[in-house]
């Protein structure tokens, strides 16, 4: 195989160098920005599934969660209030377990 500066080089692919249309996307811009609406989708568990097989088969270990954080991330105003709410989210769980002991009434 040719080493990538043979192929750039050779004059009939010099211009994809220049081309915006082959250029890498950006990290920032490769996730779609979704607003706040949309962020109980990553702590849902209607939108949880887990995978154990790939689709050719293969044994996997992930859920389809790690796939929205992929392809999705939330808007920059939003992922302040998003990561402050997922805490409180977590907190209300939490009381909700533990509960009141008896003997104790609400004054």
């Amino acid at each position: 195989m040719s080493s990538q500066e043979e192929i750039l080089s050779d004059g009939r692919f010099s211009r994809i160098t220049r081309d915006p249309r082959f250029w890498e996307m950006p990290e920032k811009e490769r996730k779609v920005k979704i607003d706040k609406r949309f962020r109980a989708m990553f702590h849902d568990k209607k939108f949880k599934l887990k995978y154990t097989v790939d689709k050719r088969g293969r044994p996997v270990n992930y859920t389809s969660t790690e796939n929205l954080r992929k392809f999705y991330a939330l808007s920059e105003s939003d992922s302040d209030l998003s990561e402050s709410d997922s805490k409180e989210h977590t907190e209300k769980k939490k009381k909700k377990k533990k509960g009141k002991p008896k003997g104790q009434t609400d004054s």
